[in-house]
């Protein structure tokens, strides 16, 4: 059911506390950390605590949670000292974007410059 913690899902473990991750920020509805695998010097993954299974599912089913991550992002990028320089936040929404976790998250990547198109 959306909204509610999912037993297999990754990101409700750290969310739980049950699996271990490098928590940067936390508030009531989010937690941002730190990507096991950065692609820019800064990358942060910022999840709401409540687990929706994508972006779309998210914004559909609880959009003033769409509003607290991005208020997170920009949040993250200040305190990463990125915000004057840039920084990129991404959401990957199914597995033909890239998505492996089926728990809504936002990508904050920024500490070096992006092309566009992405990809």
């Amino acid at each position: 059911m959306p909204g509610e913690p999912q037993a297999d899902c990754l990101f409700c473990k750290i969310v739980s506390g049950d699996v271990p991750a490098t928590i940067v920020r936390e508030t009531d509805t989010t937690v941002a950390f730190r990507d096991i695998n950065p692609q820019a010097p800064t990358h942060v993954l910022v999840i709401p605590k409540a687990h929706y299974q994508d972006a779309a599912s998210l914004a559909a089913g609880a959009p003033e949670l769409c509003a607290d991550i991005l208020r997170e992002a920009g949040a993250v990028a200040a305190d990463e000292k990125v915000d004057g320089t840039g920084y990129r936040i991404v959401f990957n929404t199914g597995s033909g974007a890239g998505q492996t976790v089926w728990h809504a998250h936002a990508h904050v990547l920024g500490g070096r410059g992006f092309n566009w198109p992405p990809g």
